[in-house]
């Protein structure tokens, strides 16, 4: 269900810098924490495409540019104590972190308009369009909901609409069938857009 413009992961090749990546990312899961500063600028022009796809769904004039979103998302990474399947795994963690980031600090803003005080941005400038504040929120909690009827569906939506992984790519990330995938797609997209109503529309196929 990726909005248009959703980039898909490109293919790992035998390239230098594709061998590069697989020998970090092994690295990284046998403790070496220091690969991901060189892992950084291996995968920073693929980080940064992700970054825009995400950024395209906020309001035009939201204050967090690509670059920041991508230094926050990797500043989360680092935090983590994780093993990562490759490169497509670790592109994916990333784009869920991206999308964790924004509605972080989508829940801060309506939080301060509740509040009635001076609404929350990643840095001085305009604040994003509530609108989109409170599409996003609804969307982050339907997911959660949906995560305690079936977690992997729910992990499903967040491959396909926040990674833009297709239906073949989601499968073998989550280690199902592509029949099993697509079965679950229409019973989760049906759900999210019963439960979302009129904006679960923006749930579509690629």
């Amino acid at each position: 269900m990726p909005c248009s413009g959703v980039p898909r992961l490109p293919t790992l090749t035998t390239s230098p810098t594709a061998v590069a990546v697989t020998r970090l990312l092994a690295e990284l899961g046998a403790g070496r924490s220091g690969a991901f500063d060189e892992l950084l600028p291996l995968l920073y022009d693929e980080l940064r495409v992700l970054a825009v796809a995400q950024l395209r769904r906020e309001h035009p004039d939201h204050t967090l540019q690509p670059t920041a979103l991508v230094h926050e998302a990797y500043l989360r990474l680092v935090g983590q104590d994780a093993a990562f399947d490759g490169r497509a795994h670790f592109m994916s963690v990333a784009a869920l972190a991206m999308r964790r980031i924004l509605t972080d600090h989508a829940r801060r803003r309506a939080a301060a308009k509740r509040a009635g005080g001076v609404q929350v941005t990643l840095d001085d400038g305009h604040a994003a369009a509530p609108d989109r504040d409170d599409e996003l929120l609804a969307v982050d909690e339907a997911l959660e909901r949906l995560a305690a009827l079936s977690a992997r569906q729910a992990r499903l939506v967040e491959l396909r609409y926040f990674v833009g992984l297709s239906i073949e790519e989601t499968a073998s990330a989550l280690g199902i069938s592509v029949a099993t995938a697509k079965r679950d797609w229409v019973v989760a997209k049906g759900w999210l857009q019963r439960e979302l109503g009129p904006s679960g529309s923006a749930l579509h196929e690629p």
